[in-house]
């Protein structure tokens, strides 16, 4: 059975189509079916039912993927073992952050990685949190700097960062002139909030719902600096990091409502790290240690 078969295998059953698999390898959507077809004949089943543009995994195809997803991953982590043998750090990185971390917080830090370690090849993915977790989860990213939510084995979640987040709209909202607001007062306006799904959505919505509310929602998007953008101009409320906050938002002071999250990097406890994402690590606990 080969490798790249299991891993063109486990890219479609991710993907759900055999052209996004081949984006993700950097392979054409013919070579990916000849991986499959290889595999196929290799264990004489049939491992997807191609129905049109859709693909389904067969009965075999089931079966077979949490198999395949653990061979890939020890052999992944036997190659971490194998290189970290050596002392020096080298090597490839798979490094995720979410956009609002590789913007304003990772910068310095991978100035100064790539200072103390030429050596390292980073491979840097920028993925919504939930979604840098889950390849974390599956082996795919090694180091994932996020948004932390609650963690469960076999993820780790290290605090790094404290960043409070402040309820902020236009300088010319009804508001804006008001010295203290409610959040029933608030909740009476539209909003502007990442998706439903993510950490900072629930951190937000809980915060409604300990009072019986929940904010109603003029639109979604994860990206901060567009929220930003879109509370600046009168659009909706929004919630923002107090990081970001200037002179094109007001802040809204809520009495007894403090919201805050944790950013921070996520590892998988069951996998050898590399000897660049533990280089790495070291730098985000001095840069814990110092705030």
């Amino acid at each position: 059975m080969e490798l790249a078969s299991l891993e063109a295998f486990l890219a479609i059953a991710e993907t759900g189509s055999f052209s996004a698999a081949g984006e993700r390898l950097h392979l054409t959507q013919p070579a990916v079916s000849k991986r499959i077809a290889v595999l196929e004949a290799q264990l004489g089943r049939r491992l997807f039912d191609r129905i049109g543009r859709e693909v389904a995994l067969t009965e075999a195809g089931r079966a077979l993927l949490p198999r395949a997803g653990r061979i890939l991953g020890e052999l992944d982590d036997t190659r971490r073992a194998l290189d970290n043998l050596d002392a020096g750090i080298g090597g490839r990185l798979h490094l995720a952050t979410s956009h609002h971390i590789g913007l304003h917080r990772l910068p310095p830090l991978l100035r100064r990685f790539s200072h103390d370690h030429p050596g390292v090849a980073l491979d840097l993915h920028f993925l919504d949190s939930e979604q840098a977790w889950a390849e974390v989860l599956h082996g795919r990213i090694e180091l994932a700097l996020t948004t932390l939510g609650p963690a469960a084995p076999p993820l780790r979640a290290v605090p790094v960062w404290d960043d409070p987040l402040e309820f902020a709209v236009a300088p010319d909202h009804p508001l804006a002139g008001r010295g203290e607001v409610s959040l029933p007062e608030i909740a009476a306006y539209p909003a502007v909030l990442p998706d439903a799904n993510t950490f900072t959505h629930r951190i937000v919505a809980d915060c409604f719902a300990a009072e019986g509310l929940s904010p109603t929602l003029r639109m979604t998007t994860n990206a901060m600096e567009t929220l930003k953008m879109l509370a600046s101009v009168g659009l909706a409320w929004s919630v923002l990091p107090h990081t970001m906050l200037d002179a094109q938002t007001t802040t809204l002071r809520v009495p007894g409502v403090q919201l805050r999250r944790q950013l921070g990097h996520v590892t998988h406890a069951g996998r050898t790290r590399s000897n660049a994402a533990r280089a790495f690590m070291a730098l985000l606990d001095e840069q814990a240690t110092t705030l």
